[in-house]
């Protein structure tokens, strides 16, 4: 498979050839930066995890360069850092045993410009190399712009499918704002209960971002708890981590809705939820007491 980007490169952790590799994928993550998958699509990749009969595929499409960094890793250049965040991706796919892990290597200006063609060219390639059951993505209110320019890319290059080649799902999953406010009836919710070592070994090999001032080893294990303790108000809890999605399938089923039109729909009715709600438990003014002059 050839991509646009001249540094672009498929890693198959297994050594199968990637035309195999690829085919045998089941879930595909779309993720903007290294370390993204890990964060939001851990339920593919315990899913597949030593399971013959699925395999999951991450891909990368920006290069990392632009990453901020401390401590240990302040002084890097772009390069030295770019060189770095490629090889803790392999890693964290070695260590997930991973069908593949693809690398575009496009600037964040580059999928930013949606008169670029390239970025949802290298899409289209990928999934139809793949076929995938089930691909997850960022969510569309999260509050990164390049977390969502991606969103859009894969929900643009899903329409260039035939209908046959198309996946069974789209999920958009939390990174860079949480999905806590969706209604609970609409959110997609993945127990990650099990393989806490291996979900935080998973995070645990960016060192240049967790090491370089940002923990986010810690905050991602931390926000799948307060998921599972506050997702249920009036019960025990029934499990100890949970990710949240929000369900992109209608945006892949049908060209025609405006992903816009979409995601604003799941604000309004989370409007509709708390002024319902507001209205239905304060007092009306006839009942409020009047003060004693």
């Amino acid at each position: 498979m050839r991509f646009h980007q001249p540094q672009a490169e498929i890693y198959i952790p297994d050594g199968a050839p990637p035309t195999d590799a690829l085919a045998r994928t089941t879930h595909l993550c779309f993720a903007a930066h290294q370390d993204d998958i890990e964060i939001m699509a851990a339920h593919a990749v315990l899913a597949c995890f030593q399971n013959p009969q699925q395999w999951f595929t991450g891909v990368v499409v920006t290069d990392g360069r632009g990453s901020p960094r401390a401590g240990h890793y302040a002084h890097y250049t772009d390069e030295e850092i770019w060189a770095v965040r490629r090889q803790e991706q392999r890693k964290a796919a070695f260590v997930g045993e991973y069908a593949a892990q693809i690398l575009l290597d496009y600037p964040s200006a580059a999928v930013k410009d949606h008169a670029n063609p390239h970025p949802t060219a290298d899409l289209v390639n990928i999934l139809l190399a793949t076929r995938p059951r089930e691909v997850y993505t960022h969510n569309l209110a999260d509050k990164h712009d390049t977390h969502v320019a991606v969103a859009l890319r894969v929900v643009q290059a899903i329409r260039q499918l035939p209908a046959e080649a198309r996946p069974q799902r789209l999920y958009g999953c939390e990174v860079w704002r949480d999905l806590d406010w969706m209604r609970d009836e609409e959110k997609v919710v993945f127990d990650l209960s099990q393989q806490e070592n291996l979900q935080a070994a998973l995070l645990g090999v960016f060192d240049s971002q967790i090491s370089g001032g940002k923990r986010y080893d810690l905050a991602t294990l931390g926000r799948r708890r307060v998921n599972a303790t506050y997702f249920a108000s009036h019960q025990v809890d029934r499990a100890s981590a949970l990710a949240l999605a929000m369900d992109l399938t209608p945006l892949i089923r049908h060209d025609a809705l405006d992903p816009s039109a979409y995601i604003a729909g799941f604000i309004a009715r989370f409007q509709d939820d708390v002024t319902d709600r507001i209205r239905r438990l304060q007092p009306s003014p006839s009942a409020t007491p009047r003060e004693t002059p």
